[in-house]
């Protein structure tokens, strides 16, 4: 059966294509943008100052003062690995708008400065995106309003999403990033990227007193495992 094209009506079609096209790609491309701002915006922000009070376990002549938990979004400090090229602001909350903006501290781990495990998730293929280059002994700093903790990288392992043992309490001070793998993979990962490391040091932070508002360290601007984490 022999059918003509109509060569106007394929005029049409095509025109009809290319504008929504068009716009397909403004929408996609102002989205990116946006979302990059963002970062930027956060990743230029200071660590506000943050105070996070203890009590030991079984201490009944001091009730527990410690701050109620912060909200989700809010900065809690920053992360800093100067070897493999990583800063990144640490935010309360590991959902996928948290983690949009830079690193999140995962809920229910220790808080950044507290005794016990930190547990910070990040996407692999933006803020944790250098972790595919860390090695044990890499310093990684975590900096809070007020102190400026030096962690040391004592392993690193790939895990299955259920493993979330890596997130256990501890009785020392351990931080725990949490990131998908493999990070090449297209779509979502099925394993994690684990880093641990221990505390080995810790120092105040100091602040400028120009504006009165504290300063990032410039010694660091120079240099739950969870399916959120793609």
């Amino acid at each position: 059966m022999n059918t003509r094209v109509n060569p106007r009506a394929a005029r049409t079609a095509l025109t009809w294509t290319e504008r929504v096209l068009l716009v397909v790609a403004i929408v996609g491309g102002a989205w990116c943008l946006a979302v990059w701002l963002e970062g930027r915006f956060t990743r230029s922000v200071d660590v506000a100052p943050l105070r996070v009070t203890m009590t030991l376990p079984g201490d009944a002549d001091h009730p527990s003062s410690a701050a109620p938990p912060p909200h989700a979004g809010t900065l809690l400090g920053r992360l800093d690995a100067p070897r493999v090229g990583l800063s990144a602001p640490i935010l309360e909350g590991s959902d996928d708008g948290t983690l949009r903006r830079g690193a999140g501290h995962i809920e229910d781990t220790a808080l950044p400065g507290a005794a016990g495990n930190v547990g910070i998730a990040g996407h692999r293929d933006t803020v944790f995106r250098p972790l595919r280059r860390v090695s044990v002994g890499d310093a990684i700093d975590l900096t809070t309003g007020e102190e400026v903790y030096h962690y040391r990288i004592s392993r690193t392992l790939i895990v299955n999403p259920d493993r979330v043992d890596v997130l256990d309490p501890t009785s020392h001070k351990t931080l725990t990033l949490v990131t998908c793998y493999p990070f090449e993979f297209l779509g979502h990962a099925p394993r994690r990227f684990i880093v641990q490391a221990e505390l080995v040091g810790q120092e105040p932070r100091r602040t400028a007193t120009a504006n009165g508002l504290p300063s990032r360290n410039p010694s660091l601007a120079a240099g739950k495992v969870r399916s959120k984490t793609r």
